[in-house]
């Protein structure tokens, strides 16, 4: 089997989005039971010095769906716009980016392999070919913010298990 960038990420990044949806909507419910403010678990963090949730679960769409977008222009920054203050807003991030990975076509993301991709914040530049952009950075950023979005949820007391975030594993069909 010869390797395929597309099957390397793109059903992960969906795998881990519709989980992420589904945590957040257990979120949503534990804020309700508990009569804790939305804001008050969208703006949770680890640390003082880390970025809440909301921003959390932006920058898991942003190195999804967002990797694919700056790898086709050859250019991929941090997005520094506002994160929704709503968990229906975060979630239709998460499905935004869920419907716009579905749509892309195998052979268009496999030839991102070999293509110049740079990351640029501020000043700094780093060089890499499409594989190592997306295997190396995006795919690990992804999965870092998807970690600490629940780390976040765990520290604030919502009942979460890795089940959670694994959300639904690509099985073998008989």
């Amino acid at each position: 089997m010869s390797f395929s960038l597309y099957e390397a990420v793109i059903p992960s990044y969906r795998q881990i989005l519709g989980a992420l949806e589904q945590v957040l909507h257990k979120a949503e419910i534990f804020c309700e039971e508990h009569d804790i403010p939305h804001t008050a678990m969208i703006d949770a963090r680890l640390a003082p010095d880390m970025h809440p949730l909301g921003y959390q679960v932006k920058s898991c769409a942003v190195h999804s769906i967002g990797s694919i977008e700056g790898a086709r222009a050859g250019s991929f920054s941090p997005d520094r716009n506002a994160w929704p203050t709503d968990f229906a807003g975060l979630r239709g991030v998460l499905q935004g980016a869920d419907a716009r990975l579905a749509t892309l076509d195998r052979e268009a993301v496999d030839a991102l392999a070999g293509v110049d991709v740079e990351f640029t914040n501020g000043e700094r530049r780093l060089p890499f070919t499409g594989a190592n952009f997306f295997l190396s950075f995006s795919q690990p950023n992804f999965y870092f913010h998807a970690t600490t979005a629940y780390a976040i949820l765990r520290a604030q007391g919502l009942a979460i298990g890795k089940r959670d975030f694994l959300g639904v594993p690509r099985l073998k069909l008989p």
